[in-house]
Order: C-alpha cells, then sequence, then structure tokens
C-alpha cells in the first residue's frame, strides 16, 4: 500500500494544510527525508530539481518548531534556509507560509536588490524562519542587525548553484557565527568535489538520500536540438512558440541583453512575454512571475539567474535560445518543465559557436540529443562545427597553449575589454 503523509506522523496542522493543498502521498525524497529529519538527523539530498525537495525540509522543520513552541530569539532566529536567488528564497518561504498556515509562526525574507528597512524590523522582534540569501544576510550580521547564535537549524538549498555564484566566502562567514549545536541539512543537485567538501565541514554523521544520479536529466523531458545559424534563432524561436501544442513556456539566453531583446520580439509578434533577469529590480522579477504563474504571461525570457528559481508546474516547453556556458545548468533549465508528474519537452537551438557547449552537455547527461533537421533554418555547418566555445570575461593571454597562438591572433587589450563587457551582460 502506497505511504501517505499521515503515516509520516507529522503535527495534524500540517496535515490538515496538505489536504487542503491536495496532497496526500509523499514523493520518494519526502518518503525518505522526513522520516531521517524528525529524528534530528543532519541530511545530504540529493535529489532533481521538481522531485519535492522543499517539502522534503519545509514540514520536517515545522513540524520540529510546533513541537517546541518557544518565542523567536530577538535579531535572529530558530531556522536558517540559505538559498542562490531572490526567486527561490521568495518560492521556499511561500512553502513555509503555506504549508504552516495553521501554526503561528512568523516567517521573512532577506535578500539584496530591495530596502533592507523592512527585513531589519522583522529581525528587531525575532522570527521562527528566516529565507536568505548570503549576500544580504552577512551584510546585516556585518552590520550588527542579525545575530544567529540561538539557531536551532540551517539549511543550505541549491548549495552547488551557491558555490557557482562565489557564495563560498559568504557562507562560510555565516556558518562561523552559528552554534556548534544545531540541525544542518544540505541540499544539491549535483555533487562536485566542492559540494562533498562543504557537506563534510558542516553535517555531522549525516543520513543521505539521493533520489536520482547527480546531473541526470528527468526522463519524461523530450529533449532535442535544431541546429541554426546565429542570425536565425529568433525566427526559430518565434516559429516553435507559435505551434499550438505550446502551454507556458520559458526561453533561456546567455545574456541580459539577448533576453531583453527576444521578449521584444516575440511580444511584437503577439505572443505575451516577460523578461527575467538580474537587471531587472526584485518588484519587476515578482511582477513577472506572479503574472507567469496567474497564466497571464504565456512566456518568460531568463538568464540562468532564474533556472531554478521559477516553480510553475504547468510550464510544457523549455527552449534553450541559447545553450549555458556550464553544462549542469542545462539540467537545471529543462528541470523548469516535466514537474509533478508531467512530461515536458526541451528543445535547444545551437549555433557554430556554441557546438562545444553542446558536446559538453551531451557528456554530462550522458547521451545525445535528439537532431531535428526538418526545418527551414537547418545549418550543416552548426551541426558540424569544430569552433571553440565563446570565451566569456577573457581568458589572459598566458592562459593561451602556444599551439592555440598559432591558431588564432593573441587578443588585442580592445578585444579583452569587449569580452569582460559581454560577460558582464551575462
Amino acid at each position: 500500500m502506497p505511504m501517505t503523509f499521515t503515516d509520516l506522523s507529522l503535527a495534524p496542522p500540517l496535515l490538515r494544510a496538505l489536504a487542503e493543498e491536495g496532497y496526500s502521498k509523499p514523493t520518494p525524497i519526502q518518503a525518505q527525508s522526513i522520516p531521517m529529519l524528525l529524528e534530528g538527523r543532519d541530511l545530504l539530498g540529493m535529489a532533481q530539481t521538481g522531485t519535492g525537495k522543499t517539502a522534503a525540509f519545509v514540514l520536517p522543520l515545522l513540524h520540529r518548531l510546533a513541537a517546541a513552541p518557544r518565542p523567536a530569539p530577538k535579531h535572529g532566529a530558530r531556522v536558517l534556509v540559505l538559498a542562490p536567488t531572490r526567486e527561490l528564497v521568495s518560492q521556499i518561504a511561500s512553502n513555509f507560509e503555506s504549508l504552516g498556515r495553521h501554526l503561528q509562526l512568523s516567517v521573512t525574507t532577506i535578500f539584496g536588490g530591495v530596502s533592507q528597512f523592512h527585513q531589519v524590523n522583522a529581525l528587531k522582534v525575532g522570527v521562527d524562519i528566516i529565507v536568505a540569501a548570503p549576500g544580504r544576510l552577512l551584510d546585516l550580521i556585518n552590520q550588527g542587525l542579525c545575530d544567529l547564535s540561538h539557531l536551532e537549524a540551517l539549511v543550505l538549498d541549491e548549495a552547488d548553484q551557491m558555490l557557482d555564484m562565489g557564495f563560498a566566502k559568504p557562507i562560510e562567514r555565516i556558518v562561523a557565527t552559528l552554534p556548534q549545536d544545531r540541525h544542518t541539512l544540505l541540499f544539491s543537485a549535483t555533487m562536485p568535489k566542492s559540494i562533498a567538501a562543504l557537506a563534510e565541514s558542516l553535517l555531522r554523521d549525516p543520513a543521505k538520500v539521493e533520489i536520482a544520479p547527480p546531473s541526470t536529466t528527468v526522463d519524461r523531458i523530450e529533449q532535442s536540438v535544431m541546429f541554426v545559424d546565429a542570425a536565425d534563432k529568433k525566427a526559430a524561436l518565434l516559429a516553435l512558440l507559435q505551434a499550438p501544442e505550446i502551454g507556458q513556456a520559458v526561453v533561456f539566453t546567455l545574456q541580459k541583453n539577448i533576453a531583453n531583446e527576444v521578449c521584444a520580439f516575440i511580444t511584437e509578434a503577439g505572443i505575451t512575454a516577460e523578461a527575467l533577469h538580474g537587471n531587472k529590480s526584485q518588484g519587476q522579477r515578482e511582477r513577472a512571475l506572479e503574472a507567469f504563474r496567474a497564466t497571464k504571461v504565456q512566456v518568460l525570457v531568463a538568464t540562468d539567474i532564474a533556472a531554478r528559481g521559477i516553480d510553475v508546474d504547468t510550464v510544457t516547453h523549455v527552449f534553450n535560445h541559447d545553450l549555458p556556458s556550464l553544462p549542469e545548468s542545462y539540467v537545471h533549465r529543462i528541470g523548469r518543465t516535466g514537474r509533478a508528474g508531467r512530461s515536458g519537452f526541451a528543445i535547444t537551438l545551437c549555433d557554430a559557436e556554441q557546438r562545444a557547449w553542446l558536446r559538453d552537455v551531451e557528456r554530462e547527461i550522458g547521451r545525445a540529443l535528439t537532431v531535428k533537421a526538418d526545418h527551414v533554418w537547418h545549418s550543416e555547418a552548426a551541426q558540424h562545427s569544430t569552433m571553440r566555445p565563446p570565451v566569456l570575461g577573457g581568458a589572459p593571454v598566458k592562459d593561451i597553449k602556444p599551439q592555440e597562438k598559432r591558431e588564432r591572433k593573441v587578443w588585442t587589450e580592445e578585444e579583452k575589454l569587449m569580452a569582460r563587457a559581454a560577460a558582464k551582460a551575462a
């Protein structure tokens, strides 16, 4: 007989909230993680996006707080969850609020891009749960406005992306302010050496839950690639988006300016779209996501900053207008579809210059993408390209091997400046 949430011995107010949300059966990561977390075990969780990972830690933490009620420490919190992006912070906080609706618990979010006024006011009286991005939280700690010395539980969600985004030092400094005697949970979609080392330093005799091998893709997502010239990408994308089977879609670009261009192009053609990237204010990003969730917008055009922050079960298609420079990011991008047991489609547009990145992606996922060549934009040159991938940020001349110097000219200062400017725009 399948396990139900009732079998997990969660507090009645949580079971009531789950029933109201229409959830009766835990996902595999929830079924495996929740019993161990209720026992107080530290946990290292490995799971693909869209597997119900957030509720796997939200439910036992809410149960813990409800079972041992006490005032939240002033200027601090009982539970801290760290996440890489503002979107994911907001999403996790929303899960705490919806599943904890029948508990008298306070939740606040802390991230940059907005005034710290309301965040500081919430901390003054203390909150039960803080969900935060590392940068702004460390800033408040350094200002003496946040004291986490009485913290009971720490969660690092999407730890691999936090390290990819350069948050290793902020995390280290935040953890140094926490009590040694705490409950610690670490979740990651991939397990590079850096994450293994972080887990080793933070977790005490952890339970380990791995729902799928690191960096594998969801089987129910149909993945394909169209080889096109760079100049034809927007036209090919528009034709794809105009197909009747497209429901809601997420389009990923490599750079913020390209996201804006693509968004304007498809909007002019009559498709409702919003751009989502780091140059948008927090209010603009929240409004865009809310409009997308409410199906008022059909397409989100996003950079990788949003790859793990879009939690919308109705996304039918993901389109890669550009391939990501890191193959792991491909996995997180396509995980925006095929959620909640649904099937999904991921279509990648690959030009000659990004062909090398596609090879990296195919090595990462252990399979070749299905080639769709029956379209007017098919490019043999792109499909069989042996070009080196684009250089983001401009590698120093000394890093170019001697034989490569003979194949191409050494970069001028102007070229290096242009490459760095392009990287900043990403």
